[in-house]
């Protein structure tokens, strides 16, 4: 690894690293697009700053990138509390009008003067990762070390801000401030990301790797950690790919980098992700046919006075014949001369799933207007979901309608 890749990588696993930790607490508040209004935002100020010092110092470009993007939050703020325009509204509307205002402000300069032209002011749109240099990884480090010790200092504001403001306003909490605060930091991971992806491509990573994390975690400072590392990793990721291969810009390839860890841990993650949301919701669906199959069956036998039915009686399709097969497995019920028998074990399980069914029955015969929102006809059992009065009364209802189920090893309790 030659001086010029490590210097980068240095510089973009830090700007992922911060990016990562504030961009959780963006995605939890549900202002992602937050972070894309405040980067599209921030282009006017950086033209503008070259305008005024017509200098290319990369601390005086981003201070004025930092004060129009806070400018463009400003001014959502103000459209969506004074104005009949909804929040996402003036998020486009600063989005767009600010970014057009940069290019104009762009194009004006690069064709003012001979400076202007060789200002490279373009770069700063999709990023120049390569021309990342020792004193800007030492700026971006000072910033994150502040972002990050902030965050730490205040973790549990900025938490209860993020999932209970109403609470935190009753507490006597400045959640305004607090709420500023956290946008600010957000501007300025914006801010220091700009030289590095560029500000069509910054949002993504705040957003990506928060994102992602939230597959894997139902707590924050687990989210907040594994979003650290996933911005981290995608960094490094990206650019070496990009010094690597000729031709890619390093950018795009971050992006896209976190682009496949998203994509990955959507699918992938042991409880939120698809696969294994699919393979629950598989087993949950033969389970629910197990236990129709074993109501069916007993029920059969009821009516035939204890005759055990056939299996063409009990068994129409094909995951009918292999929920049999797990009835089998389970010893609920035995095949013999092409009947299927209850065994002891299956007797006493089948009545508990034939009776839970009936009372459900009972309970939407008997009370129809109340059925929506307590019915739960996907559970076996009518108890820990109704009240216990109604339960015992229901019971005594199936009794006396002579539908208590008739075989039985003893009737559960």
């Amino acid at each position: 690894m030659d001086y010029n890749t490590a210097i980068v990588l240095a510089g973009v696993s830090i700007l992922g690293l911060t990016a990562g930790s504030v961009g959780s607490f963006l995605v939890l508040r549900k202002r992602a697009l937050a972070g894309d209004a405040l980067a599209h935002a921030s282009l006017p100020g950086l033209v503008g700053a070259f305008l005024l010092f017509e200098r290319r110092e990369l601390f005086i470009l981003l201070a004025g990138a930092l004060v129009s993007g806070l400018i463009g939050i400003a001014v959502v703020a103000i459209l969506s509390r004074y104005t009949r325009i909804k929040e996402d509204a003036s998020i486009g509307i600063v989005l767009s009008v600010f970014f057009g205002l940069g290019i104009v402000l762009s194009r004006f300069v690069q064709n003012r003067t001979t400076a202007g032209s060789k200002a490279g002011l373009d770069s700063f749109l999709l990023g120049k990762t390569a021309g990342i240099i020792a004193q800007d990884v030492l700026f971006i480090a000072v910033v994150a070390g502040f972002t990050l010790a902030l965050l730490l200092l205040m973790f549990k504001e900025f938490k209860v801000v993020t999932f209970d403001q109403g609470f935190a306003r009753a507490q006597g909490w400045p959640t305004v401030p607090l709420d500023f605060c956290l946008l600010a930091l957000v501007a300025v991971n914006v801010m220091i990301g700009l030289p590095a992806v560029g500000v069509v491509l910054v949002a993504a990573l705040l957003i990506l790797p928060a994102s992602a994390a939230r597959f894997w975690t139902d707590r924050l400072g687990h989210m907040v950690l594994l979003s650290a590392m996933f911005g981290g990793g995608i960094g490094i990721v990206g650019t070496l790919l990009s010094a690597n291969v000729s031709g890619l810009p390093a950018g795009p390839v971050i992006v896209l980098s976190g682009t496949v860890l998203l994509l990955f841990s959507m699918l992938a993650s042991p409880r939120r992700g698809l696969l294994a949301k699919s393979w629950r919701d598989f087993w949950w669906a033969r389970s629910i046919e197990q236990r129709c199959l074993l109501q069916e069956i007993y029920e059969e036998t009821e009516r035939a006075g204890g005759s055990p039915p056939t299996k063409a009686d009990v068994v129409h399709r094909a995951t009918e014949s292999w929920a049999l097969s797990r009835l089998v497995r389970a010893g609920w019920v035995e095949l013999q001369e092409g009947r299927v028998r209850l065994t002891s074990s299956g007797l006493v399980r089948g009545q508990e799933v034939v009776l839970g069914s009936r009372l459900w029955q009972a309970y939407l015969e008997e009370y129809p207007d109340q059925a929506g929102p307590l019915a739960d006809l996907s559970m076996e059992s009518i108890d820990g979901i109704l009240p216990v009065e109604l339960v015992t009364h229901l019971q005594r209802l199936v009794r006396e309608q002579g539908r208590w189920p008739a075989l039985s090893m003893g009737e559960p309790t």
